[in-house]
């Protein structure tokens, strides 16, 4: 058996008698979005999705520009980007940054009427003259054209994530502006020569966030969970359509 996929989980998955919170992360709500089916046979019964392979140059780079904009947070100075682009705006410490950093925590909410634990780790957390919270969230590619806006399909997951960022903060009590932040870095694949060096185009991409379908969105994932039927397909899901292949062929 892979040691990377278990075909059969049991742990960690939804009990409607349970009386525990049930955690639900940032990814797990877009996953539903895309797929109600393959939410419903990962979270109730167990059977996910092969995993992808880590992309760890994507995750050195998310690492280094934490450390780079930290050095700013800790003077109290603004990011030479920030400069660039003229944005009200410089990184700010908060006690709980660590903690919303992290993968496993990030910023949590309790959601009452459902008893989901709804949580999702943010990459950084500026701030305005007004006072507002900005987030902020990296990203890392190498794409041949220049990324300057998000108007491409797959650009839809970073807008429900920034969203989600957001809108959990503000139940955390926190003033958060609208408008939020992409650090989007473009790897640059026509230099001359590598010379053991991979240089970036980095561009700040304003998005401002709209975060009025999560709660709908949690209700009809916690309908979901508490169903006995499985859900239909997303119209769009690739894992469905192959299963469906393949079943037809065996």
């Amino acid at each position: 058996m892979s040691q990377y996929y278990n075909s059969q989980r049991t742990r960690g998955l939804y009990d409607p008698k349970a009386k525990e919170l049930f955690k639900l992360s940032r990814s797990k709500i877009d996953l539903f979005l895309e797929c109600p089916r393959c939410f419903y046979l990962d979270r109730v019964l167990g059977v996910g999705r092969p995993p992808g392979f880590p992309f760890a140059l994507n995750s050195a780079v998310d690492a280094l520009l934490k450390q780079e904009f930290d050095i700013h947070r800790l003077n109290g100075s603004k990011h030479p980007l920030i400069e660039k682009y003229g944005i009200d705006a410089q990184p700010i410490p908060h006690d709980n940054l660590d903690q919303w950093r992290h993968n496993f925590t990030g910023v949590q909410h309790i959601d009452k009427r459902t008893n989901l634990l709804i949580y999702g780790a943010i990459d950084d957390l500026w701030q305005n003259s007004k006072g507002e919270y900005i987030v902020v969230d990296y990203k890392a590619t190498a794409k041949a054209e220049e990324i300057t806006e998000l108007d491409k399909d797959w650009h839809k997951g970073y807008k429900r994530q920034m969203e989600v960022y957001q809108w959990l903060l503000r139940k955390n009590g926190l003033k958060v502006s609208y408008t939020g932040y992409f650090v989007y870095c473009n790897g640059i694949a026509d230099a001359k020569a590598f010379d053991q060096k991979l240089e970036f185009r980095v561009n700040l991409i304003s998005y401002k966030g709209d975060d009025s379908w999560i709660e709908k969105t949690i209700t009809d994932i916690h309908k979901c969970l508490n169903s006995k039927k499985i859900p239909k397909a997303g119209k769009d899901c690739d894992y469905c359509s192959y299963r469906k292949a393949v079943s037809k062929v065996e």
